[in-house]
């Protein structure tokens, strides 16, 4: 059995979680009375730890937020799992302001930390190369309003320079915040267009004070993982296309980016609909499908491709010879055979 001050710190660790606590539970983990567990309860808090109770069948024990910082008990792993995602964190720098105090945190933890944790971490450390950010940067103060608002249901009002380079001006009922390949971006209801829409969060400029308060929403579509990964798949999308691919439809969905539509034609057909910037790179990635496919509009996509497919058929023509064997292997470059795998799916970026 543990003895009081052992006790003490397990039961304040468990508290931590945030759930509440039936004292049975609490007993059963800790290996003593639920008597015990009451007694313990309250040495906590007449150390200054806010544990709250709550009454009835389905009651039981939760520590509050309380006017300082209580000590953070994590077990080997979160130990490791925090340490890593500081430095990260840290060195990555896609949100501006909370470098200096990653790396403080980081000294403060891996001083506390054991011997075998911290070859752990200093072995990952010594292996992880993480690349810098590359791309806009948003200030954690305006993450941080934007969350506030989210969590307090007021609207937000903010200045929006849109893909296209227009401005406006706007309010939303805002919702949730999403982080997608070094960005950030919150998905709101729209008030004038009276619609789900999705903002990238360094193209916002918050005005204060906020709006009124609103009543929250159910996440569009009833899915808002799906809702988010159609968005930012075609959201700026100027050349969009139905493209009929004579390949499987599970064939098709592993080479496109997540959310873009995909229509089974039986076993060996589908239809899919996609996009690009420009009619130009929509005919270079629809030859990544690496499968015969067939589109007939829009008239510039057509004349794209058809380019393209002329081009590829003059770098081929008869009497032209290429440098290198087949089995050559320019300097510095691994054969196929040693590359790990890649992925199969064309960078359709909206970005």
């Amino acid at each position: 059995m543990l003895d009081r001050a052992q006790r003490l710190l397990r039961l304040l660790s468990l508290l931590q979680t945030p759930r509440d606590w039936t004292g049975p539970e609490l007993a059963e983990r800790l290996g003593v009375t639920a008597r015990t567990v009451r007694n313990d309860v309250e040495r906590l808090r007449g150390l200054g730890y806010p544990v709250h109770g709550i009454r009835g069948v389905a009651g039981g024990y939760r520590l509050g937020a309380g006017a300082e910082l209580p000590p953070l008990l994590l077990d080997d792993d979160e130990a490791v799992a925090v340490a890593v995602g500081l430095r990260v964190g840290a060195a990555q720098g896609a949100i501006t302001g909370i470098e200096e105090a990653a790396l403080r945190a980081l000294a403060k933890l891996e001083q506390m930390l054991p011997s075998r944790l911290r070859r752990r971490v200093n072995g990952l450390h010594a292996y992880l190369v993480p690349l810098p950010h590359v791309g806009p940067t948003v200030d954690a103060d305006t993450l941080t309003a934007i969350a506030a608002a989210s969590r307090y249901h007021e609207r937000l009002r903010f200045d929006y320079v849109s893909h296209d380079e227009s401005s406006s001006r706007r309010e939303i009922e805002p919702h949730r915040l999403a982080h997608n390949r070094g960005r950030w971006y919150l998905v709101g209801w729209d008030v004038a267009q009276s619609d789900w829409r999705t903002f990238r969060v360094d193209r916002m400029r918050l005005r204060t004070p906020n709006g009124p308060r609103f009543t929250s929403r159910e996440n569009p579509s009833g899915d808002l993982v799906g809702y988010i990964a159609t968005g930012l798949a075609t959201a700026t999308w100027k050349c969009r296309t139905q493209v009929t691919v004579r390949a499987p439809a599970e064939h098709v969905r592993n080479r496109l980016p997540p959310g873009i539509t995909v229509e089974p034609l039986g076993d060996n057909a589908c239809v899919a609909e996609v996009g690009s910037n420009t009619p130009q790179m929509l005919a270079s990635y629809l030859g990544m499908l690496d499968a015969d496919f067939e589109v007939t509009e829009p008239p510039e996509l057509v004349a794209a491709i058809r380019a393209l497919a002329d081009r590829y058929r003059q770098a081929v023509s008869e009497g032209t010879a290429c440098s290198a064997s087949p089995d050559s292997t320019p300097p510095g470059i691994e054969s196929s055979a040693d590359q790990p795998d890649q992925p199969d799916e064309p960078v359709w970026s909206p970005h």
